[in-house]
């Protein structure tokens, strides 16, 4: 019997989820089919039900729903109740439970490189919607540390606040003075939108060397002036576009509950930045 999925938010054009997991269902012969559905904001009660009465099996949520979908679930996994959002709901006849695969998108390029979290210092700038998830990761895998910097202080010291809860030793920086001690890190992750424009990095990367991990969670471009100033010092590179893979084939092991075909899945993403440099 065919299968229907979806994601919604606003805006909805610039989503490559359909093409990501319309290859997958290719890769394996699925009966599925997966759209973008526009939901602005306000409308979201209205846009649920209306995808309940399609019978729609799954669907992803992005901005600005991730929040406001948590009252609308009648069940949710761990990861959505520790990181307050939600971006994966498998529908079973009108009961909607919830999943948040950031996390687990966040971490996988990490282990698919072996690379040890444990112990280690990290840096992370940005404190928005996608930070708490990447916290959430850093503190599961057992990091010594975490120094948080963001424009606004206030969300820093919250998410340092939620990072100290979940029992990471976290402290408040500010961007300016990343770079006299950047080279005291083993992880830098670049969580804000600092790139999606080919703005300048935030932070110069005097310092760091080819043992330092540097994660843009920015996935178009995918060479940011913060990877590029990263590669020039040899360090090893996360590309954003690896977390969103990470998420999508998260999300399709929740729905269809066997492995996701990841290097059709990989390929299918990849195709949508072959201009890029």
């Amino acid at each position: 019997m065919a299968k229907s999925f979806a994601v919604i938010g606003d805006p909805i054009d610039h989503s490559l989820s359909p093409n990501i997991h319309s290859a997958a269902f290719r890769e394996l012969n699925l009966d599925s089919s997966y759209i973008g559905y526009r939901i602005p904001k306000g409308e979201l009660e209205g846009g649920i039900e209306g995808l309940k009465k399609i019978k729609i099996n799954g669907f992803n949520i992005t901005i600005p729903h991730k929040i406001e979908m948590m009252k609308y679930l009648d069940k949710m996994d761990e990861s959505c109740s520790i990181i307050g959002a939600v971006n994966t709901v498998v529908n079973n006849e009108g009961v909607l439970k919830g999943y948040n695969t950031d996390m687990d998108g966040f971490l996988e390029p990490i282990k698919k490189r072996n690379i040890t979290i444990q112990n280690s210092k990290v840096l992370l700038l940005g404190a928005g919607g996608a930070a708490r998830a990447i916290v959430a990761g850093i503190a599961k895998e057992k990091a010594a540390s975490i120094d948080i910097a963001n424009r606004t202080i206030e969300k820093a010291n919250n998410l340092s606040e939620f990072a100290r809860k979940l029992g990471l030793s976290a402290k408040v920086k500010k961007i300016e003075s990343i770079d006299t001690t950047i080279e005291d890190y083993d992880i830098i992750i670049n969580a804000t939108s600092i790139g999606l424009k080919d703005e300048p990095s935030p932070i110069s990367f005097e310092g760091i060397n080819e043992k330092t991990v540097v994660y843009d969670i920015v996935y178009t471009p995918m060479n940011t002036d913060f990877i590029k100033k990263a590669k020039l010092k040899n360090a090893i590179i996360i590309y954003g576009y690896e977390m969103l893979l990470g998420q999508a084939t998260r999300a399709f092991e929740i729905w269809h509950e066997m492995k996701a075909p990841y290097n059709a899945m990989k390929k299918s993403l990849l195709g949508g930045f072959w201009w890029q440099k």
